[in-house]
Order: C-alpha cells, then structure tokens, then sequence
C-alpha cells in the first residue's frame, strides 16, 4: 500500500490505466472484483491509487478487459512489480519534499520529457554552480548541508539524460539563457553545458525569442512525461512557490500538449538556437529580433 494509504504517482498512473482498461471493456468493478478474488472496495481503492497491485492481479484483469497488446501488459505489469521499489531519492528523505519525490519519480519513470522554462535553465540541465545559484537564491532560508542535498539530488536526476534513457525536449525562453551575461562565470559554462547537451542524440534544446513574447505568455513553466514507447503525455508537473502541482486528467493534459506544441513551434530550430548560444559564447550577442 502507498504509505500512509496517501496515493503515489505511480500508484495512480496504474489505477488510472487499468479503470480505463475496465471501461473500455464495460466490464463493472464486482466483475473485476471476482477475477482477482478481491472485494470490490479493493478495486476501487486500486483503480483510485490507494492500494498496490500484484504483477498477478494486473495480468489476471488485463485477461478479464480482454487487453492484447503485449506492450500495454509489460508497461502495466512492469508498474506493479516496481510499484514499491525504493527509488535513490529516498537517501535524501531529508532533502527530498514529497512534492518533489513525486516529480523525481516521474522523471525516473519517463521515457519522454518536455520543459517550457521562462526564467531559469532546467534542471536537468544545470551546471552545477547555476544550480547553487538558484537554490540559493529561493524564498526560503536553506541551510548549506540542505543546499548541498538539493545540489547532490539534481546531480543524480541529471544522470537519465546522460545516460541516454530518456528523450529530453526544452523549450527556454531567451532572456532566461540571455540574461546570464551579467554572471560571466556562470554564463559561459552553462552556455557550454547547454550546447553540449545539444549535441546529444536524446536531446533537444530551443530558445523561444522575446519577439515571440505572445507564445511566451501562453503557460508557465511545466513539465510533461510520457512513460512508453510513443511520446503521449500522462502526466505534467506544475511548479508552485509551495508545492509542485501533478496534472492527469486527460482534458488538462490536451491543453498543455497543445502549449508544448505551440512553443515549440514558435521558438528556433535546435541548429538555430545552437547557433545563438555559440555566439553568445564568442561574445558576439546578436538579437533575435533582427531574425526575419
């Protein structure tokens, strides 16, 4: 059971798939409760996320929904088997808020990430004295064993992309990575990380131009997982001075799609953009207003 009976990001994503399977199938929660040998409360407190699935529930209810394809099953037998692993987070319970032990679980699990930052480079692609500086620079007071931690968990996060086990996809706004000029020795290191992180084959990275200051308005900062082979998004974070807000519902999700999408497309191509930041590197700032 998800601790405290509290439901888990991926205990949720499982519940969520598997009452979606059922009602496809338009089979009701005591027919599914007789497959399993369970009462129908624990059905419903499976499909809400509240209790854990055996690998031999999940395979025995994808029988009953008539569900064939062998790659939904291996996803969703794969959550129930891992469901209750200890992620290395867990070493910094200390550090770690539950908040941001959720999105470090998503993140984990992701096959597919996208990020839209305004204002600050994504974590995920900090350097190391850029993460100190924002870290340190939050509202609240953080001790320097406490910014030590977060410095050490985002080091550890940063290990997906290099790697290559997920595929990576930032959208940044200009005067995010622009700005960083009046911190030369902040700037010209994570300009390098930013461009090197662009060579990689699982990473894509475009500067949205102020010019396209319409599109910029258009969301706040979020970021989107997928979890299997093809990039549909299942969950988005949702930053918050207090929390990080976790996005599943289907209709919600449509709408940051649809932003995603709309970013990506208003902002320069990755060879453009790896192009800004070398100039930027050289010294040599040209605007993106003078681009046609």
């Amino acid at each position: 059971m998800p601790p405290g009976g509290k439901p888990t990001v991926r205990s949720r994503r499982l519940g969520a798939a598997l009452k979606r399977h059922r009602e496809a199938a338009g089979i009701d929660q005591a027919s599914a409760a007789e497959a399993i040998l369970k009462s129908v409360s624990k059905v419903s407190r499976l499909e809400g996320g509240l209790t854990s699935a055996s690998a031999l529930e999940v395979r025995t209810l994808l029988d009953r929904y008539s569900v064939d394809d062998p790659k939904e099953r291996a996803r969703l037998e794969g959550w129930a088997k891992t469901g209750n692993q200890r992620g290395w987070w867990l070493d910094f319970q200390e550090t770690v808020t539950p908040d941001y032990a959720d999105h470090i679980t998503l993140e984990n699990d992701a096959t597919h990430i996208r990020s839209w930052q305004t204002a600050l480079i994504p974590g995920l692609l900090q350097t190391p004295e850029y993460a100190e500086s924002v870290i340190s620079a939050g509202p609240c007071f953080l001790t320097p064993e406490r910014i030590k931690g977060l410095m050490q968990v985002r080091q550890e996060r940063q290990k997906r992309i290099e790697e290559g086990g997920v595929q990576f996809a930032a959208v940044i706004w200009e005067p995010a990575i622009t700005s960083l000029a009046s911190h030369p020795a902040l700037a010209v290191p994570q300009w390098q990380r930013l461009l090197d992180a662009s060579q990689r084959h699982n990473v894509t990275v475009q500067m949205l131009p102020i010019s396209a200051s319409r599109a910029a308005g258009a969301a706040g900062p979020f970021v989107s997982f997928s979890f299997g082979d093809e990039p549909i998004v299942e969950a988005v974070a949702v930053e918050n001075l207090p929390n990080t807000s976790v996005i599943e519902a289907p209709d919600d999700l449509a709408l940051y799609v649809n932003a995603f999408d709309g970013l990506r497309s208003s902002a320069l191509s990755p060879e453009e953009t790896a192009d800004r930041i070398l100039q930027l590197l050289k010294g040599t700032p040209c605007s993106t207003e003078e681009r046609p």
